[in-house]
């Protein structure tokens, strides 16, 4: 069993649970009760199940989506702080097991810099974790461009996850199977990390940073097509580089919630093993399922240790 650092994985604290009770509403009861109960938990369970995965440390972030659905500004500025110092406090107390992502009241830019700039000196957090869009606005949108400043400067990863769109897609009505996370976050995700593209935010911010989930929430498997469609020949973006430049330069991905050995090769070769993460997505998926996918997984052992480990401990400072 190689020994793996993991993304990505949730937990929910005081002050959170009520953002996070719409988007299970469907679940049946005994299931949503066992998913509170996991995130909840810091101790034995959730160490156990890191254990039987092989996972030597989790990088924690709260589960969807938090403040990014608080109407109030005042009020999503100080709940993510009060998660956040949550956060550092069950960190101190398995430092060699836990490491954290900040959770990000996006509805003000420069608030929501100061408290990742605060996150990364101040609690050692690795990054931050930021639930898609914050009631309808989008990570491109001109006002953040304080945040992509400062975060760019702090040379920190902010890693988008997935969330419920503003409203149904009109072609996923009526199929509900087709809802979140069978199709509906992956389309909602993919398109909010183009957003950032084709604003041309990593033209104003080079060196920022992105990371996706679930291999890339497939960007990896289209980047001839981007090209091909956004030249001189179609649409003319204005952007300075092909879009594939961005998506192998800013995107950090990582495999969450997608055991399979097909999109991991079509990852590693559209971006290289370099910039591809462990994940495991716990609870939402079983640690021990993607832990185990990759320690069996057919492929050369340095990658599959850089994948592991090796990679968060040079992209993310963790595991030193």
């Amino acid at each position: 069993m190689v020994k793996k650092i993991a993304l990505e994985e949730h937990f929910l604290c005081p002050g959170f649970i009520e953002y996070w009770n719409p988007t299970v509403a469907e679940m049946p009861a005994a299931k949503r009760e066992r998913l509170l109960s996991l995130n909840t938990d810091f101790g034995e369970v959730r160490l156990a199940s890191m254990d039987k995965a092989g996972i030597e440390r989790a990088v924690l972030a709260l589960a969807g989506p938090g403040v990014q659905a608080e109407r109030d500004t005042a009020t999503a500025i100080r709940t993510a702080k009060a998660g956040n110092d949550f956060l550092a406090k069950e960190i101190q107390r398995r430092p060699d097991r836990y490491s954290g992502f900040a959770h990000l009241a996006m509805q003000d830019a420069r608030a929501a810099a100061d408290e990742l700039e605060r996150c990364v000196k101040d609690l050692k957090f690795c990054g931050a974790m930021i639930n898609g869009h914050t009631l309808g606005q989008y990570l491109d949108h001109p006002s953040l461009y304080p945040f992509w400043e400062r975060a760019e400067a702090l040379g920190t990863l902010i890693y988008i996850h997935p969330t419920d769109p503003v409203s149904v897609a009109p072609v996923l009505q009526g199929h509900p199977g087709l809802r979140r996370a069978t199709w509906e976050w992956t389309f909602e995700t993919g398109s909010h990390a183009l957003r950032l593209i084709f604003g041309g935010v990593f033209d104003r911010f080079p060196k920022a940073r992105l990371g996706l989930g679930h291999m890339g929430e497939t960007l990896p498997f289209l980047l001839w097509r981007f090209d091909s469609r956004t030249g001189p020949d179609f649409y003319n973006v204005g952007l300075k580089n092909p879009v594939s430049h961005y998506i192998k330069t800013n995107i950090e991905i990582t495999t969450s919630g997608m055991c399979s050995a097909e999109p991991l090769n079509c990852a590693i070769a559209a971006l290289g093993h370099e910039r591809i993460m462990f994940s495991a997505d716990y609870p939402f998926e079983r640690a021990e399922e993607a832990g185990h996918w990759l320690d069996s997984e057919k492929l050369d052992e340095k990658v599959r240790a850089d994948i592991a480990y090796n990679n968060a401990v040079r992209l993310l400072g963790l595991g030193k």
